[in-house]
């Protein structure tokens, strides 16, 4: 049976019919329905089961607020689990499947849940899972697990592509209606590069199916205009199908944009992540109907009023012939005009107000011979799979039926909610609307910056303007703001477009139908249709001590669906606030939190699978060590350069020689790989205190530090020098593997614990190619290369200077992981192959060659330099490899401080940092385990300490280690013994872990 209508679907094309199987059944549609509008089409109300009680649910919302109407899409490798009808288009070969039932969708089994409903109440699981213990294991948890879930999880690999765009504007404004429009028309005449993005296909928003003039013409002909005009504008870029997905800090938004979702067969990616830096942010994002809460509120057939209208306008699709429009504000009478005017029959509009005097709109529906019932409610919903009726009672009485009434579809209307959910992310606070009983943004406490400017606004209904004259003039008004906060003015000659003005009568708050409804309706009243949360159910959990949002919402998961509670939470606030004898704003809200609307997997990883799930990364100079025969080895995700081989060379002879080359000549260091952290802000000193173990803040402009950093469990966990540019500037440097791992730790503690600093981190390792020039000629070849002043005088050790070398724009650092004479420079990432290149030509006379990371460990290990990851394991203390010089006394406290004065971390047989020498000469195997006197309790040698790190000395030629040893220190000269997994036992003595130039005069010089 269909349900197309003969007239209206102005988003369709009936001549162009598209063929789509549903659970397996073949259906009809026209391109442009979406999957819901289609399958109503087709006359498919129920489309789902819900999740608790496995009642039958039908289609509610026409857009991605829709709780019920959740598909298994496609197979194979184009399976979607979990995707909404209502935002689902329609294409020719589309498969759709119902979810959480069998063995069909009309006859499921877990329907007999409704008749067990009285023993599971809200919480239940909390309290039947617990005793007895043993039945956990054997019964509860595979019958949980069994339960768990709704769609299915896609097994076969993804074969569609997904990337990642990046875009920077000065304006972002999300949400394409009409107060999306006129923001961005305001904003692009200032020249101001402005991008919109709307969630839909199309722009307009409600605009075109709620009707009304624009600047006297037709919304829809104002829309066109507008379009075009922005269209032709340089500065401005539009984008449909693409949702705002969450606004971040620093005005950093995600957008997800669905490129050939609606067309799978076209060439092209089929998703896209946009990463959006703007300049300011403004949410034109709309409002979203509340449904009403009565006995039957979840029968299929019964949908927003708003979305009835939806799919009649837009779609041609009757939801039923016999529409009985139940509300409390004018709105809904909208939906009953739209009906009458498609030649279908709305019995009555049960309106639970009491007027004095009739609205302009009511006037018109009684014009078009429609019943209106005044301060009456829904009793009740008839029927199961779709309704079939109604019992009518008064609002202010306990629900004694007046009259049933006969129907097959229920249009309901709550008032509306703004969708605040984008302001709310970055710390925009609500307050309550008691005229239009919703939330809406505190314009006096928006979402500020680290600089304490607002970066967040909203627009039209978003803002709470519902009236379309009233959506335009705040729409303007938030580009006039905007525009001045970008330091541009809009032109004198612009105004704010006219829209007609309606006049309608107060809203009135209706939390429940009827107000004084009995336990046994208060049972079947609905607040979330997907998660079977009942009126009943939040009135328990008030009555169980459940006085909080945050806790009502976890103990009834109320608002934990997959719409996120767009449609519940305010109907399950003011249920709780009312239980609590409360009013609303006091009970609050819960958090809003990205994405606004459910994201793919696939679309966040981007191009990041298979080979490139984690990409290789590569100095600007890889392929020039490519061609030189280095040999790599991973560090991280990064690519460096062991060491170079030479024709007839084994890996260990390069090393030998690089190692020997920089001592006595000069070598080349690829460093770009360190991790370069810029820490910036009034507070970065004071921060980087709390970080390190040693004092920053006291660092001089010019100066370096080096420093070590440790984790709140006192364990050190990265080391490097810090460099500070300017009095709010620092740059600290890292090691290879902790770049990125330190750059999340900070801003880990930023945003949770010291959120009230200004600092800001910005990651730029990949930014800056850094090349260490080490050995005794090293500044003699800067210094053929001319410039800056590299001597001793201008540039002393651990200091830094910005200059030229070479006609290269270059920032110099004057440290040193060898011991030698040395500096690290670094430039832009795109100069890096020429200025390595530069170096080796100049060093041609002078000894000059490329070392790698071996002939590194090497340098550092004869200077007695610890290195991250062999002389720590995650549970070494400073203290332990004999850095109490860099653990300040001065300050009150950092970092791992407390943790390391507990009795284990201050225990004085903790293993200590020591050199090890074996007695013939030989290389310690890295990682053996030194064995002392007596047994453990398994019968074995006690073990006494261990070698982190071993190599050949070429310089000392002989092997040298480090190690952790019990009471090391104190043991200077005493031999260990070392068993080797070659069945082999050496012996080393234990000596100072500096075994080169102990007095540093190499590296001063």
């Amino acid at each position: 049976m269909s349900t197309r209508l003969a007239t209206g679907g102005r988003l369709i094309d009936t001549a162009k019919q598209v063929k789509f199987r549903f659970n397996g059944k073949h259906m009809t549609g026209f391109e442009g329905d979406t999957l819901a509008s289609a399958l109503l089409a087709n006359d498919q109300v129920m489309v789902g089961r819900s999740f608790k009680y496995h009642r039958p649910r039908g289609i509610v919302a026409a857009g991605p607020e829709e709780p019920n109407a959740l598909m298994n899409l496609g197979r194979e490798g184009q399976f979607e689990p979990n995707a909404r009808a209502t935002t689902t288009e329609l294409f020719d070969g589309l498969r759709a499947e119902s979810q959480n039932h069998w063995p069909s969708l009309e006859f499921d089994v877990g329907a007999i849940n409704k008749h067990l409903s009285r023993f599971l109440p809200a919480g239940f699981y909390y309290k039947m899972f617990i005793h007895p213990r043993p039945l956990w294991k054997h019964v509860y948890e595979p019958f949980i697990r069994q339960s768990a879930g709704l769609g299915r999880a896609p097994k076969a690999r993804d074969v569609d592509t997904y990337e990642h765009f990046y875009s920077f504007c000065d304006a972002l404004i999300i949400g394409g209606g009409v107060a999306g429009l006129e923001a961005a028309r305001g904003l692009a005449l200032t020249g101001a590069r402005v991008m919109l993005i709307e969630q839909t296909a199309h722009w307009g928003g409600r605009a075109p199916v709620d009707g009304g003039e624009i600047d006297g013409k037709p919304a829809q002909d104002w829309i066109d205009a507008t379009v075009a005009e922005l269209e032709g504008m340089e500065n401005v870029t539009l984008r449909t199908r693409t949702m705002g997905a969450g606004v971040y800090d620093h005005g950093y938004v995600l957008g997800y944009e669905r490129l050939t979702d609606h067309a799978p067969e076209a060439d092209g990616p089929r998703q896209r992540l946009w990463r959006i830096r703007a300049g300011h942010i403004i949410t034109a994002t709309g409002a979203i109907e509340r449904p009403l809460s009565f006995a039957g509120n979840d029968v299929p057939g019964v949908m927003l009023a708003a979305a009835v209208r939806d799919y009649v306008v837009n779609y041609g699709v009757s939801v039923g012939d016999r529409t009985v429009v139940v509300t409390n504000n004018d709105d809904a009478y909208l939906t009953a005009i739209a009906l009458k005017h498609a030649g279908l029959d709305v019995p009555a509009i049960l309106d639970a107000r009491v007027l004095a005097e009739d609205s302009p709109l009511m006037t018109q529906a009684k014009a078009l011979g429609v019943r209106v019932l005044m301060g009456h409610a829904v009793a009740s919903v008839k029927g199961t799979k779709r309704v079939t009726g109604v019992a009518v009672c008064s609002q202010a009485g306990e629900g004694a039926v007046i009259e049933e009434i006969a129907c097959d579809a229920v249009a309901m209307s709550g008032g509306w909610s703004p969708v605040v959910h984008l302001w709310s992310h970055c710390g925009g606070k609500l307050v309550w609307d008691e005229a239009q009983a919703c939330f809406s943004p505190d314009v006096n406490r928006p979402p500020t910056g680290a600089d304490g400017m607002q970066f967040v606004s909203t627009a039209g209904a978003a803002s709470g303007m519902f009236a379309l004259d009233d959506v335009l003039g705040d729409a303007f008004a938030a580009a006039d703001g905007v525009s001045r906060c970008l330091g541009r003015k809009l032109p004198k000659t612009a105004r704010a477009s006219q829209g007609e003005r309606v006049e309608e009568a107060a809203m009135a708050p209706v939390w429940l139908m009827p107000q004084g409804a009995s336990v046994k309706l208060r049972e079947k009243a609905w607040l979330d249709y997907q998660n079977d949360v009942k009126v009943s159910d939040v009135r328990l959990a008030a009555q169980e001590g459940f006085v909080s949002v945050e806790h009502a919402k976890r103990y009834t998961t109320l608002g934990m669906a997959t719409d996120q509670g767009k449609l519940s939470n305010i109907n399950g606030l003011a249920t709780l606030a009312h239980a609590l004898g409360e009013q609303i704003p006091s009970v609050g809200t819960t958090t809003f939190r990205p994405p606004y609307h459910p994201i793919s997997m696939a679309a966040i990883a981007g191009e990041a699978r298979g080979d490139v799930f984690q990409p290789i990364r590569r100095t600007p100079m890889h392929a020039w060590h490519e061609a030189n025969g280095a040999e790599f080895e991973p560090v991280g995700a990064w690519r460096r350069p062991y060491a170079y081989k030479r024709s007839g060379e084994s890996i260990h002879q390069a090393v030998m020689r690089e190692t020997k080359n920089v001592r006595e000549n000069m070598g080349l260091l690829d460093a770009s790989t360190l991790g370069k952290l810029v820490v910036k802000g009034p507070d970065a000193g004071k921060f980087l205190d709390m970080l390190y173990t040693n004092m920053m803040s006291t660092l001089k402009p010019g100066k370096c530090r080096y420093g070590l950093m440790c984790n709140d469990n006192g364990f050190l966990i990265d080391d490097g020098v810090v460099a500070r540019i300017d009095d709010d500037t620092f740059l600290c440097h890292t090691t290879t593997g902790g770049a990125d791992s330190i750059h999340a730790h900070m801003e880990e503690w930023l945003q949770t614990e010291w959120w009230d600093m200004k600092v800001y981190v910005a990651n730029v390792t990949e930014q800056f190619a850094q090349i260490a020039v080490v050995g005794p000629n090293a500044r003699k070849a800067l210094e053929k290369l001319g410039g800056m002043d590299v001597s001793a005088e201008a540039l002393g050790f651990m200091e830094w200077a910005d200059g030229e070398i070479g006609g290269f724009k270059v920032r110099v650092y004057r440290i040193s992981f060898s011991g030698e004479l040395s500096y690290e420079i670094a430039v832009d990432a795109g100069q890096g192959q020429a200025f390595w290149d530069a170096l080796m030509t100049v060093g041609n006379d002078l000894g000059v060659m490329p070392y790698g990371t071996e002939a590194l460990h090497i340098l550092r290990a004869e200077k007695g330099f610890i290195m991250i990851g062999d002389e720590t394991d995650g549970t070494v203390i400073p203290q332990d490899l004999g850095l109490h010089w860099a653990l300040s006394k001065r300050k009150e406290d950092y970092l791992g401080k407390r943790a390391q004065q507990r009795s284990h971390m201050a225990d004085p047989d903790r293993w200590k940092l020591v050199g090890l020498e074996t007695e013939d000469g030989s290389t310690l195997p890295d990682g053996a385990y030194a064995v002392g006197e007596g047994t453990n309790a398994n019968g074995q040698r006690n073990v006494i300490g261990r070698v982190t790190s071993s190599y050949h000395s070429p310089n000392l030629d002989r092997g040298i280690a480090m190690g952790l040893v019990l009471h090391g220190p104190d043991r200077m000269g005493e031999t260990l013994e070392f068993p080797g997994t070659d069945g082999k036992t050496y012996r080393a003595r234990i000596v100072d872990p500096v075994f080169y130039d102990k007095q540093g005069a190499k590296q001063n010089v």
